[in-house]
């Protein structure tokens, strides 16, 4: 279809070897965003820029340049009359000016100063875009890069050409040996000649007839619409992966959507297998029948087309794929020769890492974790445990699929621990890493373990990422949290910490997985006092790395409330609401909550409140009352938190709000001893009317002495009532 362009077109091309698919979108944004920051900082900004990747090149296209930067006029101050000759010759230099007869003298009334009017005739677009386009090629970030002989700087694959046209002349860059002119070429084996362009107009059209569709999100949409139009054929549908098909779409110019057939033999394994062979080795499409079961099919891309109507590429891959689950059934089969359990002992051969010791090691420490785990998740919660005065005994709800006592979750889960590195000695992990866990619950089926123990199993690594889901059943839990627990007191325990530009062990998403499987799960769990038993058996100072982790933990979980809108203020206030007082060297605060799900369903009453207009009046109010109270606190040199004379009150409003804070401290009291935020905020709102009134008829500083006490002790209340649920002064207004 014909394109209408603009004047001032500008067509760059880099045409390079295969460059990684998931460089190819990060590397177009940053080179399409560099032209366009580089052309409108010289004034020669593009009316439209549009990038296109493929796996061989790099292409921008920017329409309506101007023809020349604007003429500049500007006027610069120099020195006094009468100064240093060096100084006015400086000035002189600096504004182009041969001679100070080129300046106008003016009295500014302080003195005489040399002025100069500096016009500069703006520059031809053609004399400025080589300098910003070879500053853009240049500058462009690669995750990794390589030198190639035809350059002096580093590209991600070799170089082979570029096209730079300017209203269909070519610009000349310098960049060594790398040619530069009109000539491409188009697909690699359907269009391999070169082809010349007269303009940027015919460049997509052009590498079209060369069987080569240039727009990523074209090509991504056609393998889409083949992919749903042959499994509709086969009465099939295919199993949705968007990460897959952003792989596949940068690994092809011209997509080719074929089908092929997966054996009967093969079909006999595990699903898990047959979708990580596919997908991970292969780059296949695994297909589902109508009852959400594996079908018999597997879909590709293929950047190729074929006399026979691509009979020929199908059996190849079909040959391919065929080997490859012959070998993954040699593993299957071998491995369920050995019990999971009696592959344990060969944990003790591989090194979790250096300073940490064995797998074996690791599976130990799993193992006495868990078992603290679930006697803290499972047995009752007194209220000393938890924190809250006068609150009931809470347990952990189970799961509708569990049944049993605290010693059969115990024992369920010291068992899945003991287990769950058991399948990483297996050959099938060994061949298909990504499925340590998945197998080791198949296996543990086959040995007639609980299911319970088989899933715990294969769900300890959850979640892997924000996107994927957390396990539910306590078993599962417990082993999932006790993994990721030890991971971290470990590592932080040898100091090896994440650093703000690398985490090679994953510790904030272990971190973050904590904290996920605790408020997803809604556990009531002492996070400090766990740590610290985690840490007690690979650190000299259990105390300190817990600290350090839980600080690490509390810093993920401010980002992740801060990400759901909180702000950070209600975050920090809720966060040192709790009642663990922390000493230097850890952190420096009074108290601090380490019940994440009672910290979030605080913080998240806070919030509400704060956003109420109630809420935001009475935080006004009450920072009103805590600065006059700390004020006249430092001015006496004594305190004002002893109770209120009723015999003093003397106006109306001081007798209501004085009833009202009595009432409101117990109703907080009481919703709190039973975490019931909402109702105590419920509580806080009631004080807004007398409140206001108070301030509104009131005199604080009222000239009898007795008088002015008490009604500052009052002033006093407003803050230790509100200071029950949360330190409000933190709120910023």
């Amino acid at each position: 279809m014909a394109r209408e362009y603009l004047r001032g077109e500008l067509l760059l091309e880099l045409l390079s070897e295969e460059i990684p698919a998931r460089m190819q979108r990060r590397a177009i944004e940053d080179l399409t965003a560099l032209l366009r920051d580089k052309l409108a900082a010289a004034e020669l900004p593009g009316k439209t820029v549009r990038g296109y990747v493929t796996p061989r090149r790099l292409a921008v296209i920017v329409e309506g340049i101007p023809e020349c930067q604007p003429d500049m006029r500007e006027e610069r101050r120099g020195p006094r009359v009468g100064a240093p000759r060096q100084a006015i010759d400086g000035f002189l230099r600096a504004a182009g000016l041969s001679s100070v007869d080129q300046c106008e003298i003016r009295d500014t009334g302080r003195g005489e100063f040399y002025f100069a009017q500096i016009e500069r005739t703006g520059r031809a677009a053609a004399e400025v875009l080589p300098e910003i386009v070879h500053s853009a090629i240049v500058e462009l970030p690669w995750p990794k890069s390589m030198r190639f002989p035809a350059a002096d700087f580093r590209w991600v694959r070799p170089l082979t050409s570029v096209i730079c046209l300017f209203d269909g002349e070519v610009v000349s860059l310098p960049l060594d040996q790398v040619p530069v002119g009109r000539m491409t070429r188009g697909h690699r084996f359907l269009g391999p000649a070169e082809i010349a362009l007269e303009n940027a107009a015919d460049y997509i059209a052009a590498l079209d007839r060369a069987h080569v569709v240039l727009d990523q999100d074209q090509r991504c949409a056609m393998i889409e619409a083949d992919l749903a139009r042959l499994a509709t054929g086969a009465e099939v549908t295919v199993k949705p992966d968007a990460a897959l098909l952003d792989e596949v779409m940068g690994l092809i110019e011209y997509p080719v959507v074929l089908m092929g057939t997966i054996d009967d033999e093969s079909m006999s394994l595990p699903p898990e297998v047959l979708a990580t062979a596919m997908r991970t080795h292969q780059k296949y499409f695994s297909c589902l029948n109508p009852d959400g079961s594996p079908a018999p099919r597997f879909l590709f891309v293929a950047n190729n087309l074929t006399p026979d109507g691509g009979k020929t590429i199908i059996a190849g891959n079909e040959r391919v794929l065929r080997a490859r689950l012959a070998d993954a059934h040699f593993f299957w089969d071998q491995d369920r020769k050995v019990r999971l359990a009696d592959r344990v002992d060969a944990l003790k051969e591989r090194i979790y890492y250096e300073k940490l010791g064995t797998v074996y090691d690791k599976a130990e420490r799993l193992e006495k974790l868990a078992c603290v785990l679930a006697e803290r998740l499972y047995s009752a919660v007194t209220p000393a445990q938890a924190g809250v005065q006068g609150q009931p005994p809470k347990r952990w709800p189970l799961d509708s699929r569990v049944r049993g006592n605290d010693d059969t979750i115990g024992s369920l889960a010291r068992r899945a621990a003991r287990l769950a590195k058991a399948d990483l000695s297996t050959g099938m992990v060994g061949e298909f890493p990504e499925l340590q866990g998945v197998m080791g619950r198949y296996y543990a089926l086959h040995d007639a373990e609980d299911p319970r123990v088989a899933d715990a199993i294969a769900e300890h690594y959850k979640p892997l990422g924000p996107n994927d889901t957390c396990p539910t059943v306590p078993v599962s839990v417990v082993v999932a949290l006790a993994d990721k627990i030890d991971s971290l007191t470990a590592f932080f325990a040898i100091n090896e910490k994440p650093t703000g530009s690398r985490d090679p062990f994953a510790l904030r998403r272990a971190a973050l997985g904590v904290i996920r499987l605790i408020i997803e799960n809604q556990l009531r769990l002492p996070i400090l006092d766990v740590l610290r038993v985690a840490a007690t058996p690979v650190a000299k100072e259990a105390d300190r790395v817990a600290h350090e982790v839980f600080n690490f933990m509390a810093e993920r979980l401010v980002i992740e409330l801060r990400s759901q809108g909180m702000s950070y203020d209600i975050v920090e206030t809720s966060l040192k609401s709790g009642d663990l007082a922390m000493q230097p060297p850890y952190r420096t605060v009074d108290r601090l909550e380490q019940d994440f799900t009672r910290l979030l369903r605080r913080a998240r009453a806070i919030h509400e409140f704060a956003a109420s207009d109630d809420g935001n009046n009475l935080l006004v109010a009450y920072r009103r009352a805590s600065n006059i109270v700390a004020i006249e606190e430092k001015r006496d040199g004594r305190s004002y938190d002893g109770a209120v004379d009723p015999a003093l009150l003397r106006q109306p409003e001081e007798t209501v709000l004085t009833e009202r804070l009595t009432d409101a401290s117990a109703r907080v009291g009481a919703a709190l001893a039973r975490e019931d935020f909402e109702a105590a905020m419920i509580a806080l709102s009631s004080l807004r009317g007398p409140v206001d009134a108070f301030f509104d008829k009131v005199t604080v500083n009222a000239d009898e002495p007795e008088l002015r006490a008490n009604r500052l002790r009052l002033l006093s209340r407003i803050r230790a009532t509100m200071n029950q649920v949360a330190d409000f002064s933190q709120i910023e207004g």
